[in-house]
């Protein structure tokens, strides 16, 4: 079952059992996604994989950005929500790399890129980026990336 048919499926789920985060949360993934593929290719059209995953980041990094909000202006009840999202969005997350991964990746990707210092860091993350196929936080390749480049 592909990442969009799990979506689908999740919801009907939890219009039975009557989950209203769940399913408020994946109304706005899959109105996300729906876009997304209307800008890209027209009505009809479909996302492969990496980009639904890509658009899942988004939405939770949108979330995580509200939850400090909520949480610096003392509105504990909102904050709540946003972080029952995240958890709901999460579950759709492909495995993350562990940190030996991550590493080999970035070094593998300094090599294959042939990066000298940090002004190849635009190569490296275009090759990473493709290698980790959204299983690992683009600040934390980049963080890694300026490591071993400085």
């Amino acid at each position: 079952m592909n990442l969009t048919d799990q979506i689908a499926a999740d919801m009907k789920s939890a219009m039975r059992v009557r989950n209203k985060i769940q399913l408020n949360t994946l109304r706005a993934l899959k109105s996300a996604i729906g876009n997304a593929a209307i800008e890209k290719g027209g009505a009809g059209s479909e996302l492969p994989e990496n980009e639904i995953v890509h658009i899942i980041r988004k939405q939770i990094k949108q979330r995580q950005d509200s939850l400090e909000q909520f949480e610096k202006a003392g509105r504990s009840e909102l904050a709540a929500t946003e972080a029952e999202e995240i958890r709901v969005l999460e579950n759709y997350l492909p495995q993350p790399l562990s940190e030996e991964e991550i590493d080999a990746a970035v070094s593998s990707a300094i090599q294959e890129s042939g990066a000298q210092g940090k002004q190849d860091m635009g190569k490296v993350m275009k090759i990473l980026q493709e290698k980790t196929g959204g299983r690992a936080d683009g600040k934390t390749l980049s963080q890694k990336v300026m490591q071993k480049l400085s």
